[in-house]
């Protein structure tokens, strides 16, 4: 007679959940060599999405997905036994499910399946900026304020943003730099996406950025290219020997804005000067003019930015009156 007990059943495998989320700023189909594991290994490969940009890829390398939204309960008993399923996310990442996932799990009723949060594909640095250019031209087709505006029209307010900039910097004011680089940025893009429409000689944000690219490039040779620069003196050296070519300028003062503040302009030309090597000393002249421009000259030379030491004698002024009127003038 046999009296071994028989052994006791193992326990059903719970199986595993994955939740496959991908980034809309990168390509459909360019997907990680894990995402590509994952997806042929699954059992079941479930989208809520019928119009995911992913399921053509998917499907075209073989991957039978069905377009399915189960509720946590459902998703749970798809994967016992073992199984694997595999989620593929819609923009809003699922909230609905993982939601429900984490409320089986926390009841402690149910033996819950391994969970996996698997990106798919990761955004570059700099792909924020394609959410940009996407608002802007929503913003430019709808909005009535923005879809009259013109390159004129919008000048004063690439002067603001540049001055608020500059200030933020001044300040040193972290949170403030980080949104003025923005208000500066949003300034390139809403330019570059009125260019997209004028019916003559149009561009596009595209073409902008590939135009700084081939200047930088081709301004840096001692980055990209044979030449060498061991100081910052030579790197400006190169950059303005270069740009010198590229414009063809008769001149050293062409190209200088003379539209920009006075001390500011005063301090450009103080530096083409130094920088060609050129021995050309401030007019003499009566008057506060020749002896503002004199002092930018001297200031220049000695690497101070007079427009920037004004400024900052300006705010110290204003600190004074305020004090002098909170103590009654």
């Amino acid at each position: 007679m046999n009296t071994t007990s028989p052994e006791p059943a193992p326990a059903a495998t719970p199986g595993r959940i994955v939740l496959l989320t991908t980034s809309h700023r990168v390509a459909p189909g360019l997907l990680s060599w894990p995402a590509w594991q994952a997806l042929r290994a699954a059992d079941r490969v479930l989208c809520a999405d019928g119009a995911h940009p992913q399921l053509p890829y998917l499907r075209e390398a073989g991957i039978q997905v069905d377009e399915a939204a189960p509720a946590a309960e459902e998703l749970v008993e798809a994967c016992a036994g073992g199984h694997t399923v595999v989620v593929v996310a819609t923009g809003e990442g699922e909230p609905a499910l993982t939601d429900g996932l984490a409320r089986l799990a926390g009841s402690g009723r149910v033996s819950m399946p391994d969970l996996e949060l698997l990106p798919a594909s990761y955004d570059l640095p700099g792909a924020r900026l394609l959410d940009l250019v996407q608002v802007m031209d929503r913003i430019r087709a709808e909005c009535p304020w923005s879809s009259q505006q013109t390159h004129k029209g919008l000048a004063k307010y690439g002067i603001e943003e540049a001055y608020e900039l500059v200030e933020a910097i001044e300040e040193g004011d972290r949170d403030e730099l980080r949104e003025e680089l923005g208000d500066v940025l949003l300034q390139v893009v809403f330019h570059a996406r009125i260019a997209e429409e004028d019916p003559e000689t149009p561009f596009s944000i595209d073409d902008v950025a590939g135009g700084i690219v081939t200047k930088l490039i081709h301004r840096h040779p001692h980055v990209f290219g044979d030449e060498t620069a061991t100081t910052p003196e030579e790197v400006k050296e190169h950059w303005l020997r270069t740009k010198a070519i590229e414009k063809q300028r008769e001149s050293i003062t062409d190209g200088i804005p003379l539209g920009q503040p006075g001390l500011a302009l005063a301090a450009k030309l103080a530096s083409r000067v130094r920088t060609a090597g050129l021995d050309v000393p401030p007019p003499a002249g009566e008057g506060i003019g020749y002896e503002l421009l004199a002092l930018a000259v001297s200031a220049e030379a000695d690497g101070v930015d007079p427009e920037a030491a004004l400024r900052s004698a300006a705010r110290a002024y204003r600190d004074a009156v305020v004090v002098a009127e909170r103590n009654g003038g």
